[in-house]
């Protein structure tokens, strides 16, 4: 699983209340303005993860190099700093009658970063590359509603380890997209289906440049990538920095005031509090879990200190493609022994709740999401293990160790061991990028840390990319046919409510098999350097709106 962001294009966004500790948030008033002239011309650095890949909207399903994306890339349509309505960005309108077509109408003169305009063939270009399965594209199953994408996306018939391959599809252009002229192109879906909408924000929707489709080494493009957002890429050294400057040729409302940001890559988040709280750091995302405790985190900031609401939960998820972790009364022991209420208390300071759903909090779309392994039941636990003829050596529990999960991750490894008496214990990778590539190879050896922050505001986002067989995030190999045939039912009904009904019959069946455990969901505390005016802004997920940066 990975941790994701993106809002809905159809339903209104919660305005996200960012409070400095203690007190409200800033607002737009002359005394939080900036200084204009220090602004035009000043430079940031904000924190952030080693990319586990190229920097490819096509094959990135995780922050670190999903932050730098969303910077430098403008979908469709984009979501106001702080909630609201969401408006159109690079789309003038997104037209249907019936759910099923859409007629999508696109802005004149925005242009890539190399100059060049975007046209309603990147679009169309962009989505047939991530699609077509022989491009080997991480967020291929985002197209799977589009008609035709069967006949451009083959899966292996026998998994990844077995002999047979995927057959070759039969094209590389799915019939249900078309380019109807250079500002316009259709999109008909295999049914009507009234989640659509709500995901076109999503950077796997974002429009590629010409020169990516001319790149003979797609992956060496992806290091020196070109978007059409506010800010375009400079360059970028591994486990060090990304550095990005001002694009001025960018138009849409969202327009950067800053100039230079530098992305600092950080192996470990105490090191960036450290920088932060000397003023060294201008943007910290997630203060480290150490510096919650007796609220150290607000003394050391005082008015920098930030609190925002974000859809994010922390997860174990099972590397179900072990046969050492396939039967699902072993999963279940492993969910009913972790005491989240006390990790919660004690690790996280209250500052977390204990999961009760597979959704976060307030999801759109998710009643009926209950999560019944959820809670601390030791004595059905226990029978849970039993059933499934114990646990035989130890299991090892991964994290990655560049960011606040050693406390919570041995918090859980400890209640499991006591609580069912086996050897477990929890072993942190030493960068997020070592631990997805882990993850990506299918080569995880025991259940691991992963997160999930939603890319759109409705509970299809908590089912279809992480349990449906194949999807995008589902990284453990979870696969149910019941699953998969109900989550297709409601994507393909053009009535919310009635999808919303299938996809929590779906969840059920997910609940029953636990693939993964929820474990907390999070509120985040972050923090800015007094070089940054309090009217900054946070978008929806809690990264930073770069659009709403002044220097003081």
């Amino acid at each position: 699983m990975r941790v994701s962001k993106r809002a809905s294009a159809v339903a209104a966004i919660a305005a996200v209340a960012l409070v400095a500790a203690g007190c409200g948030g800033g607002d737009d008033t002359e005394e939080n303005s900036g200084n204009a002239d220090k602004t035009a011309n000043g430079a940031i650095t904000i924190d952030g993860t080693q990319p586990a890949n190229p920097l490819l909207p096509s094959a990135t399903s995780e922050t670190g190099g999903g932050d730098v994306l969303d910077f430098m890339w403008t979908g469709l349509i984009n979501y106001p700093a702080g909630g609201g309505d969401p408006v159109n960005a690079v789309a003038e309108d997104i037209g249907t009658t019936d759910a099923q077509t859409y007629t999508v109408k696109i802005k004149k003169g925005i242009k890539f970063h190399d100059g060049t305009e975007v046209k309603a063939k990147n679009f169309v270009d962009a989505w047939n590359f991530t699609a077509y399965s022989e491009n080997g594209q991480q967020q291929a199953s985002f197209f799977s509603d589009i008609d035709g994408y069967e006949a451009v996306h083959t899966e292996d018939p026998d998994g990844e380890e077995g002999p047979q391959k995927a057959p070759k599809p039969t094209t590389d252009k799915m019939s249900g997209l078309a380019v109807v002229d250079d500002y316009t192109f259709t999109v008909k879906l295999a049914a009507p289906n009234s989640i659509f909408p709500v995901k076109l924000g999503y950077s796997a929707y974002f429009p590629m440049p010409d020169s990516f489709f001319a790149a003979a080494d797609k992956n060496e493009w992806g290091k020196k990538p070109v978007g059409n957002g506010p800010v375009k890429f400079v360059s970028w050294t591994d486990n060090v920095e990304i550095k990005l400057t001002r694009f001025d040729d960018y138009t849409l409302d969202d327009k950067v005031k800053i100039k230079d940001v530098t992305v600092k890559l950080y192996q470990e988040d105490t090191a960036a509090y450290a920088e932060l709280v000397a003023n060294q750091l201008d943007f910290q995302q997630q203060v480290p879990s150490s510096s919650l405790a007796g609220e150290k985190w607000k003394a050391d900031l005082g008015a920098r200190g930030l609190t925002v609401d974000i859809p994010v939960m922390q997860i174990i998820a099972f590397p179900i493609y072990d046969k050492r972790y396939q039967n699902k009364d072993l999963r279940r022991a492993v969910s009913l022994s972790i005491n989240r209420e006390e990790i919660a208390s004690k690790i996280f300071f209250n500052t977390r709740k204990p999961a009760t759903s597979w959704a976060a909090p307030g999801t759109p779309g998710a009643t009926g999401f209950d999560c019944t392994t959820c809670k601390y039941d030791p004595e059905a636990a226990k029978a849970a293990l039993q059933a499934a003829g114990g646990f035989e050596g130890e299991m090892v529990i991964y994290y990655n160790a560049d960011a606040s999960h050693k406390d919570w991750v041995e918090a859980a490894a400890n209640s499991v061991a006591t609580t069912l008496g086996i050897k477990v214990r929890a072993e942190g990778m030493p960068t997020f990028a070592v631990f997805r590539q882990n993850i990506d190879g299918k080569k995880m050896t025991g259940p691991y840390r992963a997160g999930w922050q939603a890319d759109y505001p409705n509970g299809e986002n908590w089912l279809g990319p992480l349990y449906v067989t194949g999807a995008s995030s589902n990284d453990g190999s979870y696969s149910n046919p019941q699953v998969d045939a109900l989550y297709q039912e409601g994507s393909r009904l053009a009535d919310e409510k009635a999808a919303e009904a299938k996809f929590a019959e779906a969840i059920k069946i997910v609940d029953a098999e636990v693939p993964s455990i929820p474990i907390v969901s999070v509120t985040q505390q972050s923090g800015i350097s007094n070089r940054i005016a309090p009217s900054v802004k946070t978008n929806w997920v809690g990264s930073i709106d770069l659009s709403t940066v002044e220097l003081v």
